[in-house]
């Protein structure tokens, strides 16, 4: 008798090389924090970027910041933040054995994490169209002082790298989301789903510090 049968799993759940799915779901818990942990050191690294030409350019920082859409950027940060929720829905609804309420939940963070995707593709359409771009492109009329330029570039480098991470949740949920239409979290087991919560977690705390950083200095 397998081990997915000996604790009642699914086939498929229990990794061969672990003698219990206790065991199993502690490694995976380490394996996340851990790779948060570089998540956030790589972030870290592009806010002490932040930090350090923010001092050297200050007014210009400022001024180049007024000229961001506030509202857009609201928005978003509302759109994040109502996704975080609806993932955690999804892990709690899993866990209860509420599969449709999960599905429905991961839906919707998938739809926002679109949204957040699509807000942003107007900004950056406004930013091409008036030529605040980054470094040597940079041709805005609006602000001509220096250390303009490094404050698109930062602009587009954080918001882009926080972009591509969008991009890569949204491909993790909806991995889950498959999984989930097949049945294969409930109650006896969830924590594949609560990995890719965590992972979302960290894509929103991370938008939590962009905004006021670049919106609202």
């Amino acid at each position: 008798m397998s081990h997915e049968a000996a604790q009642g799993l699914p086939e498929g759940i229990l990794a061969h090389h672990f003698s219990s799915l206790e065991r199993q779901n502690e490694a995976m818990r380490l394996g996340m924090w851990l790779f948060l942990a570089t998540e956030i050191l790589l972030f870290a690294g592009l806010f002490t970027g932040y930090a350090v030409y923010r001092f050297q350019f200050p007014l210009a920082f400022a001024e180049c910041s007024r000229h961001l859409e506030i509202a857009l950027g609201t928005l978003n940060t509302i759109v994040l933040i109502t996704s975080s929720f609806t993932v955690a829905l999804a892990i709690h609804f899993a866990r209860t054995d509420r599969r449709r309420a999960a599905v429905i939940c991961l839906v919707l963070t998938i739809g926002f994490a679109l949204a957040f995707l699509g807000i942003k593709a107007v900004e950056y359409t406004a930013h091409f169209h008036e030529r605040s771009l980054p470094g040597k492109y940079y041709a805005f009329e609006g602000v001509k002082i220096l250390g303009a330029a490094m404050f698109f570039t930062m602009y587009f480098l954080m918001t882009g790298l926080h972009g591509v991470h969008v991009v890569a949740g949204m491909s993790v949920l909806s991995w889950l989301l498959w999984r989930t239409l097949q049945g294969r979290y409930s109650s006896r087991y969830y924590t594949g789903l609560e990995m890719g919560g965590l992972y979302w977690h960290l894509v929103d705390l991370v938008w939590i510090f962009l905004y006021p950083l670049l919106y609202l200095i």
